[in-house]
């Protein structure tokens, strides 16, 4: 009885070595294409809110950590694009900590002088059928931010139309796009600040710059 529990012992630990074995080399053969799938499934985001004439550097090699009360709690990450050695642009992550149903991601595309190139929402937890008109598989609503400029931090403009702003809101769902609209407000008063700092940002990799 023990010589069987042993051999069947020594079977599960063979076979249990292999498995990871096994799981080891998947995960190495598979790691480059889920990366390059990931690199470019951004890419594809940046695009959406970001002139691709505009640059002609890779934003997504231009990556900085930021530390700014206006993308929201956190550190977030700044994408910069430049045309030869001039700044050009830039894609901000940031976070509308104020939605419905809790915090809403973005992915923002701004020039330095106030205009909103295009703005995505990347996460949420809004309500179906109501706040979640925020993604573009929904509804054409967050297309309307594109060339929209941001005149100062009390622009009227920047409000929903309830609020006597320019951008709709959602039928039974104010706070979601009035979250959004926020955000992408602080998101595009913060852009105008980085040309100025960018010597001192912090490259994603870790060192300064």
């Amino acid at each position: 009885m023990l010589k069987t529990l042993r051999k069947h012992g020594v079977t599960l630990a063979v076979f249990a070595a292999l498995t990871t074995a096994l799981t080891a080399v998947v995960n190495e053969m598979t790691k480059s294409t889920i990366a390059q799938q990931s690199a470019l499934q951004q890419k594809q985001l940046f695009d959406q809110v970001l002139a691709p004439d505009t640059y002609d550097n890779d934003p997504q090699q231009s990556c900085f950590i930021v530390t700014a009360p206006q993308l929201g709690a956190g550190e977030h990450r700044v994408y910069m694009a430049r045309k030869g050695k001039q700044l050009t642009g830039v894609v901000l992550e940031a976070t509308a900590p104020d939605g419905y149903s809790g915090a809403i991601q973005l992915l923002v595309g701004a020039n330095f002088s106030g205009t909103i190139q295009g703005a995505r929402v990347t996460g949420h937890h809004e309500t179906p059928g109501l706040g979640d008109k925020i993604e573009l598989r929904i509804s054409d609503w967050i297309t309307r931010f594109s060339g929209q400029r941001i005149n100062s931090a009390s622009d009227p403009n920047w409000a929903v139309k309830k609020d006597g702003g320019q951008f709709d809101q959602f039928t039974g769902a104010t706070i979601t796009p009035r979250a959004v609209i926020n955000a992408i407000k602080r998101a595009g008063l913060y852009a105008q600040t980085l040309p100025a700092k960018a010597g001192t940002l912090t490259a994603c990799g870790g060192r300064n710059l």
